[in-house]
């Protein structure tokens, strides 16, 4: 009977000669015990089996068949934003090549798995076959799977481990399969494919997920230390730090040269982490969840890399020297004017962990002034204003169904007359108001939606607010809107994922001439005509052309910087993410910095960009005033427009100005009384006149007189020398002050 077994043993031998030293080991013992001979010629019949073999893929099969668990969100050069993890239910990146794997990691996987990977065909006979003999004669058995093994074990499912052990048979299907894999894949392919189809450790599938979730890098940076403590895993992927500590230190002592000291406090620190790192910041979180919904997928926007993470730190940078000014939040917009591509998109700050998923860019926020230069336009447009045309920045109170409407400036004072050019890039309200009355509150609000800013109420919701700003728009809409300006009037829809040459274009829309947009163009980046708000020197001003606007919404809540060069457009917001009240921050003090970082950085050490140049159906014209303090300078007007000279007449009717009837005044809690004030305006009509405030003279009529309020009701009149009233006001003050503002008046 024995003799049978050994005759089928000897016709596989005939096919395969270097399994006589197996079958040769094999029948000392067999002789031995016949139970055991009989289990000879099972396994001889099952090693002449071809099936397994003949269903293992090839290795673009396998590698093209790779699917990580995450989705890619690329750059306009392909390089890696961000990735987002889809499928939940593995734990994959992307395929990684050989050649990104670190020689420290393949010599440490060889001389730990498989340490003749080199020199044999798939099966190390030498090796198995002591372990098939110390198996037969009941002594401790070592593994003698080589990689090739183990690989074609993830191949095929059918080969792999399973609880109670491998059968013999499987075994030996597995040794043909690793015999006919070798025939098929080169070295480098079978290493390169267990490095990714390798569970390393908990749901870690493949070298890259495995090193960057413990280690923080990539494969290619691996070490030696860190090299043996990862491959130590092999073993027991789930054994705890100590157990892989040993063992590694154990393979340290049988010959690999690495300090066992450092690997024990490498597996210590490094192992039981999980989680694969971003390598990104919060700034595009929202944005790849918007954009990212399928594992594997890969989505190549318009963003350029370098200047995301400039853009990024820009922002980070200017909120934490606000911090103390309870400004958190922010988001930039960068556009590129010709072709509307999204060069940069920071939705987040990221200061606030709680709302890293928020996405300012798309956030609707109350717009403040930066809607001011969409009203002049159509003034301008509409020939009811010229860029040389006088408004008086005084007091005013426009009768409303909810009460007086009281416009005031930023800083709480009038300028008094003033042109156009002067109201618009000096950002005054009491003007922007006038202007809205002289164009219509409804045509106004018409332009705003074609620009592209969908307004969700009505016309007569917003009322004379609309001029102000009171309406909530997104950097998102606030970005192009501008960028139409900066293409003379031309509104375009932009573009944030890269399309193909074959790609429609966007329609365009003309929402401004190309007139008055060049006009209202060269009044936003007139350094000297916002100086009577900004001062000369401020974050606005650059060393090439650029025309740039701010915006501060009620209350702080919001400040805005937006503007463009003759190739860019960029748009910023700054606030806080629980939308209450900033201390001292404006657009010019908030936005403005960052708008300038951004800017500066995209045009480099450009320093030759001219202002654009007029469109025809503009004039420039000297222009003399008289009335007021204005000296005369040269002004863009519309053909049809022209004029050489403008006159003002001021009102010199005696009235006060402010504060009107029927005021109510409202102290605040919060602010020292010291520093609130309420300043008395009137005009005198060339008389001496004085202020009485109740029975109280106050002196004579000035420009302003600072007055301390205190609750109560007041009448407030302008007398005469004589005593003859000329006007007079009736108003309130309600509320009260803290006690620590009461207190630190009187000791003042």
């Amino acid at each position: 009977m024995v003799g049978g077994h050994l005759t089928a043993c000897y016709v596989a031998k005939a096919i395969y000669w270097n399994r006589l030293v197996f079958c040769g080991v094999l029948s000392k013992v067999i002789f031995q015990d016949t139970g055991k001979g009989l289990l000879l010629a099972c396994l001889c019949f099952l090693f002449s089996s071809m099936a397994h073999a003949a269903n293992l893929p090839s290795f673009p099969v396998v590698q093209q068949s790779w699917q990580s668990s995450y989705a890619r969100l690329l750059d306009r050069h392909g390089q890696l934003l961000t990735r987002q993890r889809i499928n939940k239910e593995q734990h994959r990146l992307d395929w990684t090549p050989l050649y990104e794997v670190s020689p420290a990691l393949i010599d440490a996987l060889i001389f730990t798995e498989d340490r003749d990977f080199y020199r044999h065909h798939g099966v190390d006979w030498g090796a198995f076959s002591r372990s098939v003999a110390n198996y037969m004669t009941g002594q401790k058995t070592r593994g003698a799977s080589t990689l090739t093994m183990q690989l074609v074990a993830l191949l095929d499912k059918d080969l792999r481990w399973q609880t109670g052990g491998r059968t013999v048979g499987r075994k030996w299907q597995q040794l043909q399969a690793a015999r006919h894999l070798e025939q098929q894949w080169t070295k480098s392919q079978i290493l390169e494919a267990f490095f990714n189809l390798t569970m390393w450790r908990g749901d870690l599938q493949g070298v890259s997920a495995a090193s960057l979730a413990m280690f923080g890098k990539l494969p290619s940076g691996l070490n030696r230390a860190e090299s043996i403590a990862l491959v130590s895993l092999l073993a027991a992927p789930n054994a705890n730090t100590e157990r892989i500590a040993a063992r590694a230190c154990v393979l340290i002592n049988a010959g690999y040269d690495a300090d066992c000291d450092a690997v024990t406090a490498i597996a210590d620190s490094s192992l039981n982490r999980r989680k694969v790192p971003m390598a990104e910041s919060p700034d595009l979180l929202s944005l790849a969840s918007r954009l990212l919904n399928e594992a594997n997928q890969t989505v190549t926007t318009t963003l350029d890399a370098k200047l995301q993470r400039y853009a990024y730190e820009s922002l980070r940078t200017q909120l934490t020297a606000l911090e103390s000014q309870k400004a958190n939040a922010g988001s930039v917009l960068v556009l590129n004017n010709e072709t509307g591509e999204v060069l940069a998109y920071v939705a987040n700050s990221g200061l606030v962990e709680d709302s890293v998923w928020v996405d300012g860019v798309q956030a609707p926020r109350q717009a403040g002034s930066t809607l001011k230069p969409f009203l002049y336009g159509l003034a301008i447009e509409k020939n009811r204003l010229t860029a040389a045309s006088v408004i008086d920045d005084a007091p005013i109170n426009i009768s409303t169904p909810l009460g007086l409407y009281v416009p005031q400036n930023y800083e709480h004072d009038f300028k008094g007359a003033v042109t156009v050019r002067t109201a618009l890039a000096s950002s005054l309200n009491v003007p922007a108001v006038l202007t809205l009355g002289k164009v219509g509150v409804e045509p106004f609000w018409q332009l705003l939606n074609e620009v592209g800013f969908n307004l969700q109420e009505q016309p007569d919701y917003y009322g004379n607010a609309l001029a102000l700003g009171g309406a909530d728009i997104t950097v998102w809409q606030l970005a192009n809107a501008y960028r139409s300006l900066a293409n003379g009037g031309v509104w375009r829809d932009v573009s944030l994922v890269a399309k193909d040459a074959n790609s429609p274009s966007s329609p365009e829309k003309r929402i401004l001439s190309s007139q008055a947009s060049f006009i209202i163009n060269s009044i936003i980046s007139d350094r000297n005509a916002r100086s009577l708000t900004f001062g000369y020197e401020n974050p606005l001003a650059t060393p090439f052309w650029t025309a740039v606007k701010t915006g501060t919404s009620k209350d702080m809540r919001d400040n805005w910087c937006v503007g463009f060069s003759q190739h860019f457009t960029v748009a910023v917001w700054v606030g806080n993410m629980q939308g209450l009240p900033m201390r001292d921050v404006s657009g010019i003090s908030g936005a403005a910095p960052v708008w300038n970082s951004v800017m500066s950085y995209l045009e480099g050490d450009n320093r030759g960009d001219a202002a654009p140049m007029a469109p025809e159906g503009v004039k420039r014209q000297r222009v003399t005033f008289e009335g007021f303090k204005q000296p005369s300078y040269d002004e863009w007007l519309l053909e049809g427009t022209e004029q050489s000279l403008v006159s003002y007449q001021a009102d010199t009717t005696p009235m006060i100005v402010y504060p009107v009837d029927g005021t109510i005044i409202a102290l605040d809690p919060d602010i020292p009384a010291a520093v609130q004030k309420v300043y008395f305006r009137a005009h005198h009509g060339g008389e001496t006149l004085h202020f009485w405030l109740n029975e109280r003279d106050l002196g004579v009529v000035a420009d302003n007189y600072a007055w301390q309020p205190r609750r109560g009701r007041y009448h407030l009149r302008l007398k005469t020398l004589s005593g003859q009233t000329r006007h007079e006001v009736f108003f309130e003050v309600r509320g009260k002050l803290s006690p620590s503002s009461v207190s630190l008046r009187r000791r003042r």
